[in-house]
């Protein structure tokens, strides 16, 4: 009986001892814990923001399905359709990526779905654009902005501003009648992953910028220093102004190119209901514009407390809040006023919309992410 009171207080020993050392480990392992949530909000410096009131979905942005009826046009395996481009004989062009963003190309797709490798870019292509000469302008996430010839034999034209600042993330790109090329870079700190464009979302920096470039002199001037995530660039039908979405600042930017107002900075529309991204121009002068989500209201109630924004920030990857699958595309008259919203609310087709460029009678729809381009018919209207 002694020996077996020995093995009992033997074995409770143990197990208090396991018990500790349980206890220890525990602690190594949320102070750990700890030790990282704290690292991970020391990465970000967030301001605060206040975002305006969202509106509801009703009048021109009532709710509806229509985006569903849009066929797919596949990209060999490539994500993230971010421009849409087509040339004289009708072949679509587009800059895509792989999964991880690291790799990238420039496709071209003829009308019956055939996918080559135009431009072997090395990254994702954003901006694309032809000039007078033919050749195809694009903004490479690794060389800047670039022009490839018709033999496709690749220039480099800017890689950095004219303070030295590069163009990590270019992003919208257009060109105006008289050659002048207007883009926008998201960012001049980092190139792009989604956790970096998480950071930028969360702390509300002004970044990177708007800039010409003049093909006679090949020098770049900024036109505007810092943006909310830079996006889309478009020239207006008058050739009068440009816009460019801010997408973390739910709004669009008109720019003046001439007249009294030239190099003046308006709001042309803003809180508007999602994150915009690309924006294109129709024959009658109004905008498409697309968005990569609607708006998050988690998002925006945390946006004005910059320890929260920390905190989520840091959160690991799985417990971050995740973009909602959501299609919506907008036109938008010249006086920046909607005129009519197409949807695909649970992104059973477009889980994204932040391309969108019209051809034919057709929108052509692409995203950040999306494996695919989207094709939705346009309705026919009688013309009196």
């Amino acid at each position: 009986m002694e020996s077996i009171k020995k093995s009992i207080g033997l074995c409770a020993t143990k197990t208090i001892n396991q018990n500790k050392a349980m206890k220890k480990l525990k602690m190594l392992m949320v102070t750990s814990a700890l030790s990282g949530l704290m690292l991970s909000s020391c990465a970000i410096k967030p301001l605060a923001y206040e975002p305006g009131i969202m509106s509801e979905f009703e009048g021109v942005t009532q709710v509806n399905e229509n985006l569903l009826s849009s066929e797919k046009i596949q990209l060999d395996g490539w994500f993230g359709p971010e421009d849409i481009l087509f040339d004289r004989l009708g072949n679509l062009y587009s800059g895509v990526h792989n999964a991880d963003f690291i790799d990238g190309r420039i496709l071209k797709i003829d009308s019956s779905g055939k996918v080559e490798e135009f431009y072997n870019s090395g990254s994702w292509v954003s901006g694309l654009h032809f000039n007078k000469a033919g050749n195809l302008l694009a903004l490479s996430h690794r060389q800047g902005l670039i022009s490839i010839s018709p033999q496709k034999e690749v220039t480099v034209l800017a890689s950095s501003d004219e303070n030295g600042n590069p163009f990590l993330i270019p992003n919208g790109l257009d060109i105006a009648d008289d050659g002048m090329v207007y883009f926008s870079n998201t960012s001049e700190e980092s190139a792009y992953t989604i956790k970096y464009g998480r950071k930028v979302i969360m702390e509300m920096r002004p970044l990177g910028g708007l800039y010409r470039y003049n093909p006679e002199t090949k020098k770049v001037k900024t036109l505007i220093e810092g943006t909310y995530f830079g996006n889309g660039v478009v020239v207006s039908k008058n050739q009068d102004y440009l816009l460019m979405a801010e997408t973390t600042k739910y709004r669009v930017l008109k720019y003046w190119l001439v007249g009294e107002k030239a190099g003046e900075v308006e709001t042309f529309i803003d809180n508007l209901p999602g994150f915009p991204n690309g924006i294109s121009i129709r024959e009658d002068g109004s905008y498409w514009l697309g968005f990569s989500t609607k708006r998050s209201e988690a998002l925006d109630k945390i946006h004005p407390k910059i320890g929260m924004k920390k905190f989520v920030y840091a959160l690991p990857e799985f417990m971050q809040p995740k973009a909602e699958r959501f299609g919506m595309v907008m036109n938008i008259s010249m006086t920046g006023e909607i005129i009519e919203t197409l949807f695909d609310t649970q992104g059973l087709i477009l889980s994204e919309a932040g391309a969108v460029k019209e051809f034919n009678g057709y929108l052509y729809i692409g995203g950040d992410v999306i494996p695919y381009i989207g094709k939705y018919k346009l309705p026919t209207t009688d013309k009196p």
